[in-house]
């Protein structure tokens, strides 16, 4: 399905032809640095002393990179990633993030845009790859969201950026993050692979689901070349403030105080994996373009909470004494056990976790600390 006419004409060829001829003159100036100065409101952002500009399809090798969610939890190191791959990164979202390393900042709600807004800001860009890292559970607007709120950011939005992206005259490589979340409760033991039929129980997991399921039929017709990562737990630098690993950060704050560290420690036993090893999962993907379908990305361990809260803790040096469990419901996203099966994006990727549980809690400590 395309776009509408009354949206389509918006994007007519004069548009497009004078996107380009900025981008060309943008892009000739070729200054230094890597950090630039947002944008804001621009859907088409000026190349204007922002990092060395060459258009991707005339250097070999350099490609245009926009990532939605880019100033994220998961945005923002997939933004690292491709920067330090030498890529040209645009990174989009409502507000700007501190110290996200990209070339060029979009602000832009996607959930408030139609398909045409979304293409004309592709076109701009001039995007060889699109990653989608957008969540509609994250810090802005939290975790204890409805149904229709999390299907506005996990359905409705990419069914739009399939519009925009399935119209696009030059069409990019998508790569979409969803989460092992939509594979639902599993009996503990299972090593979760691809093949394993989603039935996910929870608002959360049903629509992260509906949003990869529309991304893989799109692919599957013809109308996009994408694929699905479904990540397991992340940790790392800069988690979400509302995830476990994030909740950890501001308990040990108070316990540094307190000398005490009151938790609820579910009986869960779960699949972490470091952030940064996400990302680069994400560029691997990005540029196999012949590859398709969903890939787990995990660390294939299903690591007991209390384990991870242990070591969280006496990584950042602090004696395990100061951990209190207490009793009390523990919500979660998915069931009480995780772990995936990740030999297809071993093997078709050549992706591998590179980072160790102990040393990505050790760092995320550090980084919250560093501020």
């Amino acid at each position: 399905m395309g776009l509408p006419p009354s949206e389509a004409a918006i994007c007519d060829l004069t548009e497009l032809s004078q996107a380009t001829r900025s981008l060309v003159k943008s892009h000739s100036q070729n200054v230094g640095g890597r950090f630039c100065k947002p944008h804001l409101g621009s859907e088409s952002p000026r190349y204007s002393g922002c990092g060395e500009h060459t258009l991707s399809r005339n250097t070999p090798g350099r490609r245009s990179v926009v990532v939605l969610g880019g100033t994220g939890s998961v945005g923002r190191h997939v933004c690292a990633e491709f920067a330090r791959s030498g890529h040209h990164v645009v990174a989009v979202a409502r507000h700007p993030g501190r110290e996200v390393n990209c070339h060029d900042f979009i602000a832009l709600d996607l959930t408030a845009v139609g398909a045409a807004r979304v293409l004309r800001m592709l076109q701009g860009t001039a995007a060889d790859v699109v990653v989608n890292a957008t969540d509609g559970a994250n810090d802005t607007d939290g975790w204890d969201r409805s149904e229709a709120e999390l299907a506005t950011a996990n359905m409705d939005l990419v069914r739009t950026l399939l519009d925009a992206v399935a119209a696009a005259p030059r069409r990019p490589r998508l790569v979409h993050v969803g989460t092992i979340h939509e594979y639902g409760p599993v009996p503990a033991g299972t090593m979760i692979d691809e093949s394993v039929p989603p039935r996910p129980v929870t608002a959360y997991g049903r629509t992260k689901l509906a949003g990869s399921t529309a991304v893989l039929e799109a692919t599957a017709s013809g109308r996009v070349d994408g694929v699905v990562l479904r990540a397991v737990n992340l940790c790392g630098p800069y988690p979400s403030a509302v995830s476990l690993p994030g909740k950890l950060l501001g308990m040990l704050d108070d316990a540094a105080r307190t000398g005490r560290m009151p938790i609820a420690i579910a009986p869960a036993s779960r699949d972490f994996v470091d952030v940064r090893d996400l990302a680069t999962a994400v560029r691997l993907a990005s540029e196999r373009s012949r590859t398709a379908g969903v890939f787990n990305i995990g660390s294939g361990v299903a690591v007991p909470l209390r384990h991870l809260i242990t070591l969280f803790v006496t990584g950042a040096g602090f004696p395990e004494s100061v951990i209190e469990d207490r009793s009390g419901t523990v919500t979660s996203m998915g069931g009480s056990w995780t772990q995936a099966d990740t030999r297809r994006a071993r093997e078709e990727l050549g992706w591998a976790p590179r980072i160790a549980l102990a040393d990505s809690l050790r760092e995320m400590w550090l980084a919250h600390r560093r501020g």
